[in-house]
């Protein structure tokens, strides 16, 4: 299915279509147009101020749905950490129905659309308001995160440059910023036994590795491909 036919398929009725065709045409994401995708086969709203979900998120998932069904205890306590439109801790709070959710961002305009999509998906979850860890408390099964890690002088598709917010995009240390404060700032939130999972950009694997030996020397660490064979996830186990 083409753009067009999937816009002309999904764009809601109140939506004018010809406007709709003007705006795609002028390069703007389908899935902004409509309002709403489908991640996990859950229906997400999605504006400018959120990333549009993507399959590689799904697929890890899938890949996090296994390795807390192998590691961690039945009744889980979860923190997403930049969740943006909310898709991760929506289809994790779906599939471990009695996991205490935790999700927070430092944009307060993302956390009212991923406020929104719980309200939709009829899903109970705690948003904070927060700049990585600095208004979180507790600690956690799972600490899970697809954060900003794009370089600051990466060269990207003019369609996300021009329209996705870029607060969640680019990242600062050629893009390894988050991925260094969460693992540095990551065991005082920890439970003895658990998971951190990172969705990454698909040559900062190795790095990422060092970075977590560093501060989990005993951890079991594990780097796996999407479906396009890319270097995309990381998973630091503590057994």
């Amino acid at each position: 299915m083409t753009e067009l036919e999937y816009l002309k398929k999904y764009l809601p009725p109140e939506k004018n279509l010809e406007e709709a065709i003007q705006r795609l045409e002028s390069g703007e994401p389908v899935q902004y147009i409509i309002g709403e995708t489908y991640f996990y086969n859950s229906p997400i709203k999605v504006n400018k101020d959120v990333l549009i979900p993507r399959p590689e998120t799904e697929e890890l998932m899938e890949k996090v749905a296994k390795l807390i069904k192998e590691y961690l205890p039945s009744n889980l306590s979860i923190l997403d950490i930049g969740t943006g439109s909310g898709c991760i801790p929506i289809a994790l709070k779906k599939e471990f129905k009695d996991a205490n959710i935790t999700a927070c961002d430092i944009s307060s305009k993302a956390l009212d659309v991923a406020k929104s999509n719980a309200k939709l998906n009829n899903v109970n979850i705690n948003f904070q308001e927060s700049d990585i860890f600095s208004n979180i408390d507790g600690t956690f099964d799972l600490i899970i995160s697809n954060p900003p890690y794009i370089r600051e002088d990466e060269e990207i598709m003019p369609i996300v440059k021009n329209n996705e917010p870029h607060l969640a995009l680019y990242a600062k240390d050629n893009g390894l910023y988050f991925y260094k404060e969460i693992i540095k700032k990551s065991f005082d939130y920890l439970k003895p036994k658990s998971i951190i999972a990172f969705e990454i950009g698909e040559e900062q694997g190795s790095d990422i590795i060092n970075i977590a030996k560093e501060y989990f020397s005993n951890a079991k660490i594990i780097l796996e491909q999407d479906f396009h064979h890319l270097d995309r996830y990381i998973f630091i186990i503590n057994e």
